[in-house]
């Protein structure tokens, strides 16, 4: 595999550009010499299936390793599912929790019962 980008250079978290295709990350692979299928070979994968659910939905292990593979960061091929620092966003039923319970604790600091 190509060595991973370190620095943050291009990411801008106010204004994120839009994940990249799943076909610019397929081209991607494919400059570095992998396909879906190698690439999961290479990493003890049965199959690419694994590797491909993540150009469309949340696979923080699979992101990590195509993004590995292609040497760019996960949060500047997927910026709608990382945070400029490089940690996960939130989603789904996570970031509803996260909001009922941050209003929970704004409530009870104001002195509102919960």
């Amino acid at each position: 595999m190509t060595q991973k980008r370190t620095q943050k250079a291009d990411f801008d978290a106010e204004n994120p550009a839009p994940d990249w295709h799943p076909a610019d990350i397929k081209g991607a692979l494919n400059k570095a010499g992998y396909t879906l299928s190698s690439l999961a070979e290479e990493l003890g994968l049965k199959s690419g299936s694994m590797l491909s659910k993540a150009l469309t939905s949340s696979h923080p292990k699979a992101e990590r390793d195509i993004a590995k593979a292609i040497g760019e960061l996960p949060q500047i091929i997927w910026p709608s599912r990382y945070e400029a620092d490089g940690t996960r966003k939130l989603q789904g039923f996570q970031m509803l929790e996260s909001s009922r319970r941050r209003k929970r604790l704004q409530a009870q600091a104001e002195g509102e019962p919960a």
